[in-house]
């Protein structure tokens, strides 16, 4: 049976609102009741949706956010003259984000992994996947551009890698200098590897 208009308004009031709060307090300062008073519904519900509890919920806050967000900085990359370009306009884009966010964390995907990576095998597992995808969904545009697959595969690789460890220093630094000098590190490396 599908789940009616409502019930599916309710599962998505719930990610949202938990995604929020991981973003803004990560995994380990985000409780239950925080998640139930910041969606509007019932500890029942959540259990409804997500019978593992928070755990389940993490899990699909991880893989949601992370589709997401793969598929939101390939659209930007793409959508550039070339890769190395693209590149540099995520960082772009994700610097101000910062900015206009007072340093909250753009993507909770990297939080949460640090979090769980050493206590919560499950969810490290969930959070590695996200992250692999992230590397094929990026080799595979290098690919596109004309890279070959194992030097767009190390790229990829370096490049989420960035990024992610970027946000940390950015948040910590409050200053998105290093942030952007990373980036600018990064889409020189695409661009000396674009065929002519």
């Amino acid at each position: 049976m599908a789940p009616t208009t409502s019930s599916a308004a309710t599962r998505d009031r719930i990610l949202t609102a938990t995604t929020e709060l991981f973003r803004r307090q990560g995994y380990n300062g985000t409780t239950l009741s925080q998640i139930v008073e910041a969606s509007a519904a019932t500890t029942g519900s959540i259990y409804h949706f997500f019978p593992g509890g928070k755990d389940e919920l993490t899990a699909e806050v991880l893989r949601v956010s992370g589709a997401g967000y793969g598929e939101l900085v390939e659209i930007v990359i793409r959508s550039a003259l070339d890769p190395a370009t693209g590149m540099h306009n995520a960082f772009e884009a994700a610097g101000q984000l910062m900015i206009e966010t007072d340093f909250i964390d753009p993507c909770p995907i990297g939080t949460i992994a640090r979090e769980v990576a050493s206590t919560n095998e499950p969810l490290r597992l969930v959070a590695a996947d996200v992250m692999q995808g992230w590397v094929e969904r990026l080799a595979a545009v290098l690919v596109d551009a004309g890279i070959d697959a194992a030097q767009s595969e190390r790229l990829a690789s370096m490049s989420v890698t960035t990024i992610e460890g970027g946000f940390v220093m950015a948040r910590t630094l409050k200053d998105i200098g290093p942030f952007l000098s990373a980036g600018e590190v990064v889409r020189q490396l695409i661009a000396d590897a674009l065929p002519e």
